[in-house]
């Protein structure tokens, strides 16, 4: 097994793969914090706050600006009738996040290197593609959040944002540099900055709560609206966003648990438990902002409000409280930014695991950056500072498109006897995680059958 921190090195090829597995393992994603916080020799609790972080940074992408869009437009234009999707995305997460985290922890690599591992280079290097394109897809949303609520809060042009949000980069560099736990506390501070920001909100909106709780029943009104069905696929790419697997198959492995079987075991538990808090965390987030729109603008007669931009203006106004619509930029910003740290991980994660692509770390985080920012940059120009709220949800969307392609090889590889041994998912496990894959592949393909039914028929 690997050694703690040791220069790696490419195997020779005489070395044997591990059983499952066509090759030997390569260095791992992120090798400058791989197995650097140690979790052995402590109490339960110390224990758990040692394995707490990973988590965290997972859950970024659960309440970043592409929820924002989504649950913005959700709440105003149907209420709370779409809490039931962000519980179910919430729900399906929880459960995607935990075999993420389970196949780093067990098989040391994540899931870009499993991929490339397993499947042909031709469909290994499609996986990529499409990898790439739901990570700028993300990124699209961040920058562009981040942007908007600088230019709310400072009057700071959208297109200058968008490149001010490249500065994330030389944040990343730094904060790893001295520890990936101080990376972690910060994102664990926003994300109680965020979670505090609507709290505020929702005591000042003061939403029904019998209304608010139907709305987290299931309804067949999701399906046959196709509006509304547009939503919610919207909803659910923004919850269980794709690249968010790869990150945290990666991100677990910074943790120096035991290489034994019991080791590992601990780890999975641990891991499982602190992402599951953390997503409730965001759960807690995502669901506020929809709460929000629904009392504030759906119960005031403003259906249509998308923008984020249209939704700070009538906060303060429609709730007759000083600072609201302040409050809610603040907490955007916080939101963007958090993302755009982890979506440089993710985008590092991704480019290493599927091209095993070694270069020195300011290099790789500018260039996955800008995969992000040159998009980015030119929405902006064309869309200004208002006509953002379409391209978001749209965002979105198309990362629910890809969802499928990581969800498919990530039950497939948990539940390969002859790659997890023992850790191999329960019979229940996988039937439970096949059905969720096949209920987003399904309503994706009902999206689409809708979609071009509309085309046709306009």
């Amino acid at each position: 097994m690997f050694p703690e921190r040791v220069r790696w090195r490419r195997p020779a090829e005489k070395e044997e793969a591990e059983p499952g597995w066509r090759r030997a393992r390569v260095a791992p994603s992120l090798a400058d914090v791989y197995r650097s916080i140690p979790v052995a020799g402590k109490s339960r609790w110390r224990k758990f706050l040692a394995f707490a972080g990973p988590g965290y940074l997972v859950a970024v992408g659960y309440m970043d600006p592409g929820n924002w869009a989504t649950d913005l437009a959700g709440g105003s234009a149907f209420g709370y009738r779409l809490l039931c999707v962000v519980l179910l995305s919430n729900m399906m997460a929880v459960l995607l996040q935990g075999l993420s985290s389970k196949l780093g922890i067990v098989t040391g690599r994540d899931l870009a290197q499993a991929c490339r591992d397993h499947y042909s280079r031709p469909v290994s290097f499609a996986l990529w593609v499409l990898c790439e394109l739901a990570i700028a897809a993300c990124d699209l949303a961040e920058v562009i959040g981040s942007a908007i609520a600088l230019n709310l809060l400072f009057g700071i042009p959208v297109a200058v944002g968008v490149v001010l949000t490249a500065l994330d980069v030389l944040i990343v560099l730094l904060l790893q540099k001295k520890g990936f736990r101080l990376l972690e506390a910060l994102v664990i501070a926003l994300v109680a900055l965020i979670g505090g920001c609507f709290l505020f909100e929702i005591l000042l909106a003061r939403p029904d709560v019998s209304e608010m709780l139907g709305g987290f029943v299931p309804h067949v009104d999701v399906v046959r609206n196709p509006q509304m069905l547009y939503l919610a696929m919207g909803i659910l790419g923004a919850t269980v966003m794709p690249h968010n697997l790869y990150l945290h198959s990666s991100i677990v492995q910074t943790r120096r648990y035991e290489i034994s079987a019991e080791g590992k075991r601990e780890a999975v538990r641990y891991a499982f438990l602190d992402s599951t808090v953390a997503l409730t965390l965001a759960l807690f987030i995502n669901a506020a902002i929809l709460i929000v729109a629904a009392a504030t603008f759906h119960r005031t007669g403003h259906t249509g409000v998308a923008e984020i931009q249209d939704a700070y203006k009538l906060l303060t106004p429609l709730l007759g409280a000083a600072g609201a619509s302040a409050v809610f930029a603040f907490a955007l910003l916080a939101s963007g930014q958090n993302s755009t740290l982890t979506g440089t991980l993710a985008g590092q994660i991704v480019m290493e695991g599927f091209l095993d692509l070694r270069m020195r770390p300011w290099m790789r985080r500018l260039i996955t950056r800008a995969i992000a920012i040159v998009p980015a940059v030119i929405v902006a120009v064309i869309y200004g500072e208002n006509g953002t709220a379409k391209l978001l949800v749209l965002s979105q969307v198309i990362l629910s498109l890809q969802l499928s392609f990581a969800v498919f090889p990530l039950v497939g590889f948990t539940s390969d006897r002859r790659k997890m041994g023992e850790f191999a998912n329960a019979w229940w496990v996988k039937g439970l995680a096949y059905t969720v894959a096949v209920l987003i592949a399904g309503l994706n393909a009902w999206l689409l059958m809708q979609t071009v039914g509309g085309w046709i028929g306009g």
